[in-house]
């Protein structure tokens, strides 16, 4: 594998960026060596900046669900520039994508774009503190939200704890305002809202998608709705990964559940910046100029952006599509899961629609972040290498998810699944 022109640009793009990177997970720190400079894609491959090929299962952290360079996608975003690039005014093609997504998801009535999933949770969390007149949020251990000031926390070392800063310069009183507890547990959660009568919302990724693939069982996803009921607080459904991807209706469909607030990005902006945030009428009624509640955002609706995510989302909306794609990806982790059985290896591929995580864990289920064992990922440090010299790409990380995309051929998810088993037999301190 020729690495020299990445190499170079990384060592140019020390000077530019803290860390040579523009986000801190491109830098190759949980793998080792030097960033891939990405240099087009095209499908199901992308091509770095020295000529070196890859089958990518990372496909941008999650918005490439028609892979790289989708024709679709590229089309509306040339006649959409061809128009202008920004106004700053209302535009029809934010009228055209809002129908197009409330016409379609029926836990939705009322929607607001913004320009990135950070920004679309902020909001979400303003909004349940204006609504409801309380302050403190309910996160959970093992679920990201974003870099937003008063969830950038971990959990302390008790049951149900205040956060704790994960990030210098975040006054202490900021993750004050968040209680943590640990996922699968409705224990803790009514602990925190029956001692906390001004939690304002609980907040959670109904698919934890961030800290490995930490699936949560249905019932417990039924409790935090019923508790949350009971004790007036707001459900907030982080779909930022999870929304589009396992289904239009994303895991509030899947799992038949009605959030009170759902935030989105990746796939609503079909490669392009954009997020979203969205409920019922009454709620979203709280929101400026409607209501008191302010947020504003120069570049939200943007018509290139807007006009990326009608056409990707036109695609997603097809008869079987996630059918399909659900159906891919059960095929390619059930090649890798029997190899490992068979092979005895400490070794699990999770899987929900057409996310994927490998763990190297013999753990049937992992539903918290406390069931990853650390000192796995050196595991996955090798595998990450030898499969970047063999031309397959997942995201520099081990407790990142993979992504499998409408442009992964049955012919390239065998050759993935042979070449991941491969490299899992040439670990010798696996076994």
């Amino acid at each position: 594998m020729k690495k020299e022109k990445s190499q170079q640009l990384y060592a140019d793009a020390l000077h530019y960026f803290p860390g040579g990177v523009n986000s801190p997970v491109r830098a190759f720190r949980a793998v080792g060596g030097t960033p891939i400079f990405a240099a087009r894609g095209k499908g199901s491959r992308l091509f770095d900046a020295d000529g070196n090929e890859f089958i990518d299962f990372c496909c941008s952290w999650g918005p490439l669900i028609l892979g790289h360079n989708a024709a679709p996608i590229r089309e509306a975003i040339i006649e959409a520039v061809q128009l202008g690039t920004s106004f700053g005014m209302p535009t029809e093609a934010e009228n055209h994508l809002a129908q197009f997504i409330l016409s379609r998801h029926s836990y939705l009535e009322k929607i607001r774009f913004v320009s990135s999933g950070t920004e679309a949770v902020m909001s979400a969390l303003r909004l349940a503190r204006g609504a409801t007149g309380k302050s403190k949020i309910l996160k959970f251990d093992g679920c990201y939200h974003g870099h937003v000031d008063s969830l950038l926390v971990n959990a302390g070392s008790g049951f149900v704890t205040f956060g704790v800063s994960s990030s210098a310069g975040i006054p202490p009183e900021f993750a004050a305002a968040t209680l943590v507890a640990p996922l699968d547990n409705l224990e803790a959660v009514e602990t925190a809202l029956s001692q906390h009568p001004d939690i304002a919302a609980v907040i959670i990724e109904p698919i934890p998608a961030n800290n490995g693939l930490l699936l949560q069982s249905p019932d417990f996803l039924r409790g935090l709705r019923e508790l949350c009921t009971r004790y007036g607080a707001l459900l907030i459904f982080d779909e930022v990964i999870s929304g589009f991807r396992v289904g239009f209706e994303g895991a509030a469909g899947h799992y038949g559940i009605q959030p009170d607030l759902l935030t989105f990005g990746k796939i609503i902006g079909g490669g392009m910046p954009v997020g979203a945030y969205g409920g019922s009428h009454t709620l979203m009624a709280h929101i400026a100029p409607e209501g008191a509640v302010y947020q504003a955002g120069t570049l939200s609706g943007n018509p290139v952006a807007m006009a990326a995510g009608w056409a990707a989302l036109q695609q997603c909306a097809q008869p079987l599509f996630y059918e399909q794609l659900a159906r891919n990806t059960t095929n390619f982790c059930g090649m890798i899961n029997r190899h490992v059985q068979r092979k005895e290896y400490p070794v699990q591929v999770f899987h929900i629609g057409s996310i994927f995580w490998l763990a190297f864990s013999s753990r049937n289920r992992i539903s918290a972040a406390a069931d990853i064992d650390p000192q796995s990922m050196r595991y996955f440090k090798q595998l990450h290498a030898f499969l970047l010299d063999h031309g397959i790409y997942f995201g520099p990380s081990g407790y990142e998810v993979g992504f499998v995309s409408a442009a992964h051929t049955t012919a390239d998810l065998a050759l993935s699944a042979a070449l991941i088993c491969a490299g899992l037999d040439e670990m010798e301190d696996l076994y």
